[in-house]
């Protein structure tokens, strides 16, 4: 069949269709579907888009009703308190949870509900990530209904019954996601997008809610060196932790309380990881392209192999190094320490940072310079998980080029000029360069196509790789290296010729791309990299809110303001990092 029909029907009525193996793979799908025609896809097309505009529509309000409640609980002059937030999110969670349900036993259950699945959403990577923070949620739910139980008889109901709510959305949202991720709905398509967008929503304000009731908790700890501040930011807080009512009295209390702060960048990820694989799911009902699956699962077994350890080793370097410079820096500076340790570990903190991130900076430059080299094709099938995954890159590094240029302009316009000063200047204009370098090397690195669409091999030369491993060495008698047969005093066929050079080629070990090995150690060394770059500010190291420049030229509140809304997309950055890069190495 010539490639361009088979182009035409697989876009006819699926302008979003997925096409990651090639033409191969829509003539089997077409195969499939002898019925399709223009005349009855092209209205499904139509109604398709009206049924997306609706969904739309409808998460559009419910955002912006959730962003309301949970923004007016965060100031201190608005009676809005966190019962009316905890009350709408669980309504919202109880909805989706019987949503699940009916997808799960009515939608997925019909017949020819899932005839197509979609082997780019929902990686073995991306779900493993989904389920280890699912977990630390789920402990975090453990604690806040210890934390609140300590004190059940100044504590409305709610707050209990809330993340006993959680840990059942979470359960039954993980699973659900895990199940159905590569699906492509076939039926009931207006009720499962508007189910979908609800679950995406509802995620969205679970981690509008964690940021905020987070940020006012990290604003208590920091600020609060004298009476009057403290009385100030808990009674700001009041409405979200209701600590001007009900104190902890025991050491559990304290240790549920503070437990389930330290969990909040668990949870935080978890519903961005969730949100990102329901917008997928969401994109894909009413798909008709079956994108098989074998690519990837052969592709995962390559793991940590055909590399020379360079780029883990320096990554785990790396590694344990942020590790211990965040210990030195929690100790020192959120401990309210005396200014001098204080100025040393902040000191330390940024030269730990700018040599992490030089490093990464040249890591990525060099690997722009390999994909020059690469004769890989790039990949221009239309693929929204990948187109996804790019705009969450280039969106939530703005959060982080926020800070960073607000950071340059108080410096430069400061009078002081210190050692300080200067280190925070070069880690500002490093981070930048960093994100920039480092978006360019995914991005490129996702639309390359895969190992296995550049070899491709003609079908007599399949042929004979599969008669090899049959009976290889009845190959070799009949057709010595030479090139002639047995026997035979006559010249050499020109086919025996062709037969010997492809069993020698096949007999002979396969030479390893030094462009693909070089491409795995990068993507080793940033992945491991932006793991410790994501814990050092999820857990506290951060140094945006003692810099004296920025609270001096933009005033406390606007520079904790800039902060609190800047720092949650460069914190998720680096998360979405992490995985995009193990696609990248997976892929090369």
């Amino acid at each position: 069949m010539p490639e361009d029909p088979v182009q035409n029907d697989s876009e006819l009525g699926h302008e979003d269709s997925i096409v990651s193996l090639g033409h191969k793979d829509d003539k089997g799908t077409l195969a499939h579907q002898p019925h399709l025609s223009p005349s009855t896809s092209r209205p499904k097309e139509v109604w398709k888009k009206g049924g997306r505009l609706f969904s739309i529509l409808l998460a559009v309000h419910l955002v912006l009703l959730a962003c309301t409640l949970v923004s007016s609980g965060a100031f201190e002059k608005i009676a809005v308190h966190d019962y009316d937030v905890f009350f709408l999110l669980t309504v919202m969670m109880l909805i989706v949870i019987i949503w699940i349900f009916f997808y799960l036993v009515g939608t997925s259950k019909r017949q020819n509900a899932i005839l197509y699945k979609d082997s780019h959403a929902g990686p073995v990577w991306l779900r493993g990530g989904l389920v280890m923070f699912a977990i630390f949620s789920l402990v975090m739910d453990v604690f806040k209904i210890g934390y609140y139980s300590s004190f059940e008889n100044c504590q409305i109901a709610i707050k209990i019954i809330y993340p006993v709510v959680q840990a059942i959305f979470v359960i039954i949202q993980t699973y659900f996601l895990w199940i159905s991720a590569k699906h492509c709905v076939q039926v009931h398509l207006d009720v499962t997008r508007c189910g979908l967008m609800l679950t995406l929503t509802t995620n969205l304000a679970v981690w509008m809610s964690a940021v905020t009731d987070e940020s006012v908790h990290k604003s208590h700890s920091k600020f609060n060196s004298t009476t009057e501040q403290s009385a100030a930011l808990i009674m700001k807080a009041g409405k979200s932790s209701s600590a001007d009512i009900c104190q902890c009295k025991t050491q559990i209390c304290e240790i549920f309380q503070n437990g389930y702060f330290w969990l909040y960048p668990f949870n935080i990820e978890y519903s961005l990881f969730a949100s990102a694989m329901v917008y997928v799911m969401w994109k894909n009902v009413g798909r008709l392209i079956d994108d098989h699956a074998h690519l990837v699962h052969r592709l995962k077994f390559r793991l940590f192999r055909r590399t020379f350890f360079v780029g883990i080793v320096l990554g785990l370097i790396v590694l344990v190094s942020g590790l211990g410079v965040l210990i030195v820096y929690e100790v020192q500076v959120n401990t309210h320490s005396n200014d001098e340790k204080k100025n040393q570990a902040l000191v330390m903190y940024y030269i730990f940072n700018i040599v992490c991130l030089s490093l990464m900076s040249a890591v990525c430059i060099g690997g722009s310079i390999v994909y020059r080299f690469d004769k890989r094709d790039m990949d221009r099938h239309k693929n929204p998980t990948r187109t996804l995954d790019v705009a969450l890159l280039m969106g939530a590094a703005l959060g982080q080029y926020a800070i960073s240029y607000y950071s340059i302009v108080a410096v430069v316009a400061s009078t002081s000029r210190d050692t300080k000063s200067a280190l925070n200047l070069t880690y500002s204009l490093l981070m930048i360069a960093q994100h920039t370098f480092q978006n360019i090397f995914i991005v490129e690195g996702l639309h390359r196509q895969p190992p296995e669409e550049r070899h491709k091999t003609s079908s007599h030369r399949k042929d004979l790789y599969g008669l090899t491993f049959v009976n290889i060495n009845t190959i070799s008698l009949r057709i010595p290296d030479g090139g002639s047969v047995l026997g035979s005093s006559t010249p050499p066929n020109t086919e025996a010729i062709q037969a010997s050079d492809d069993v020698q080629s096949i007999r002979m070990p396969k030479k390893v791309n030094w462009r693909s090995k070089a491409l795995r150690e990068i993507s080793l060394f940033l992945l491991l990299s932006n793991i410790i770059l994501w814990i050092m500010p999820a857990f506290g190291a951060r140094p945006q809110f003692d810099n004296k420049q920025e609270l001096d030229f933009y005033g406390k509140p606007m520079w904790s303001a800039i902060v609190d809304i800047c720092l949650p997309f460069g914190i998720f950055y680096r998360m979405h990092a992490v995985a995009s890069l193990l696609e990248v190495y997976i892929t090369s």
